[in-house]
């Protein structure tokens, strides 16, 4: 399983031929932007307002923004789960109704990006954060009142569609700022949020739940408002027309580093070279497509989404993450109050710290930044050639982590262990479920970086429809099976079907790649029409 061996050189640094004509079709363009001896991608431009030439206390504060409304986008299904007990006696329903609850607002995460991906590659990033914000606050003002249960499930779901900008939309503005030797960092803060979301919502929504299980509800309409206003206030527009501009104000700084470009902004051509409105200088609020580029039709997400069928490294590396690893966590939190029914929905609350800690661990010790080590590491030895599936080795000790920690809960249920293994079980699963986020997350960028949009728009709609559909099938079989058989098998399923499938991908990824050929589409960013 050698990545790095010499007959995958057919694969181009990070892309293919496509990605090379569109970033080198400006024939002043003469200078060789790297990054230890690689070649920048995307290439930057010489114009300040680039977001690739942001300092970087701009670029990261963006990223922050982003950050918080990924940490939103799951943090609004889980942060009821302390409250269970209160919502099934308001509103007169079993625990598998009360269970449906968090799969809901699951649905509209899944088919929001659907719906939002093209928009935000006609009319920019930042009013589609906007106005999917002002849903999702809208909506939880509207869960915090409802009266019956089907309007807090209408509710629920448009809570979910409001905020799932976050996904694709999210990661679209990571792309537009950051280069691809620094995805995988990127992306797993990006991935961190939307896990740390999942594990601290129940954490405040326990202490939230002192007060009324409504007010869990008011809190997160607060905090949907701050991000409001962060929004408006801070957030600049960062999809670019880079293909028109790298042909008007081409990079200009022989052998510049990675620093020599954020330190850009000091230097570099003035605005006026090129009358083209474009990230700060589009309207404040901006309701006119972003010029610059051919823009999609408003349809094209779920056409795209379709047709990466089409695509297996994406398929089956998205199809083996999602419904063989990630949705267990699902059965985990919504089974802690079930679990753990003699403690109090606070301290149930605080039993999510194992899993909270599982995942900051692995995600400042063992995946963005050692994912990005390791690729590097192999594209070196490997000529300088760069593969996607050097993404993939960290697979393997995350998709052993989550199985292990899934048994140890589950036996720990059943034997009636002190809580504190089932913290330790949750540490582990933990750490599995962030490092396998991040690196499927960034291989299947990395196999089709000028289609990032739609990939990630596939990749959340298949995550989010797992996260819908674990809930229906969860609490009959722990009924049925008990926990020590229930999590056994999900964690036998976890590392005896997940590895064999991924070892698969990466032996031959670069072979699917050139069998099913590239995409007919690329982000309008890049698309010379």
């Amino acid at each position: 399983m050698d990545t790095a061996a010499p007959n995958e050189k057919t694969e181009l640094p990070s892309s293919d031929e496509k990605a090379q004509d569109v970033v080198e079709k400006g024939e002043t363009i003469g200078s060789e932007w790297s990054h230890e001896g690689l070649e920048l991608h995307p290439k930057p431009t010489s114009d300040p307002l680039d977001p690739l030439n942001w300092s970087s206390f701009k670029k990261h504060s963006i990223l922050g923004i982003v950050m918080w409304m990924y940490f939103l986008f799951t943090y609004i299904t889980t942060t009821t789960v302390p409250s269970f007990p209160e919502i099934q006696e308001h509103y007169g329903i079993s625990y598998s109704q009360v269970n449906w609850t968090v799969a809901i607002p699951a649905l509209g995460l899944a088919f929001g990006p659907l719906f939002w991906s093209s928009l935000a590659d006609i009319y920019g990033r930042r009013i589609i954060f906007i106005i999917g914000t002002v849903i999702a606050l809208v909506a939880t003002v509207g869960a915090a009142v409802a009266n019956s249960y089907g309007g807090y499930m209408a509710a629920r779901f448009f809570q979910g569609w409001g905020v799932s900008p976050g996904a694709t939309v999210g990661m679209a503005v990571v792309n537009d700022m950051f280069f691809e030797h620094q995805r995988g960092q990127k992306l797993g803060l990006w991935v961190l949020a939307i896990d740390t979301g999942l594990l601290v919502g129940p954490l405040i929504g326990g202490f939230m739940d002192l007060v009324s299980e409504q007010w869990i509800n008011w809190f997160t309409a607060l905090l949907f408002a701050a991000l409001l206003i962060v929004e408006i206030l801070f957030m600049t527009e960062t999809l670019y027309p880079r293909h028109l501009m790298l042909t008007r104000m081409p990079a200009a700084v022989a052998h510049a580093t990675i620093t020599d470009v954020e330190k850009v902004t000091h230097s570099l051509n003035t605005t006026t070279e090129v009358d083209l409105k474009r990230t700060s200088k589009l309207a404040f609020i901006n309701i006119k497509p972003v010029p610059g580029m051919p823009h999609p039709k408003p349809w094209d997400s779920l056409v795209r989404f379709i047709l990466t069928i089409k695509y297996p490294t994406v398929v089956i590396a998205v199809f083996i993450y999602c419904f063989a690893w990630y949705w267990w966590i699902l059965s985990i939190i919504t089974y802690i109050p079930a679990a753990y029914i003699q403690y109090s929905p606070q301290i149930q609350g605080l039993l999510f710290i194992g899993l909270l800690l599982g995942t900051l661990f692995s995600e400042f010790l063992c995946s963005g930044r050692l994912s990005d080590w390791i690729v590097l590491r192999l594209t070196k030895a490997n000529g300088n050639v760069r593969v996607a599936e050097m993404r993939l080795w960290l697979a393997y000790p995350a998709a052993l982590f989550s199985a292990i920690g899934l048994i140890i809960w589950g036996v720990s249920i059943d034997k009636a262990y002190h809580w504190m293994v089932g913290q330790v079980a949750f540490f582990i699963f933990a750490a599995g479920i962030q490092m396998g986020n991040t690196v499927i997350s960034s291989y299947i960028v990395d196999c089709y970086p000028l289609q990032s949009m739609s990939i990630i728009t596939f990749y959340s709609v298949l995550l989010n429809l797992s996260a819908f559909i674990n809930p229906f099938f969860i609490a009959p079989w722990v009924t049925q099976s008990g926990y020590t058989w229930t999590f056994a098998v999900q964690g036998i399923l976890t590392f005896f079907v997940s590895v064999p499938v991924i070892a698969t991908v990466h032996f031959f990824g670069a072979r699917m790649r050139a069998w099913s050929g590239q995409p007919p589409w690329v982000n309008p960013e890049y698309d010379s029409k």
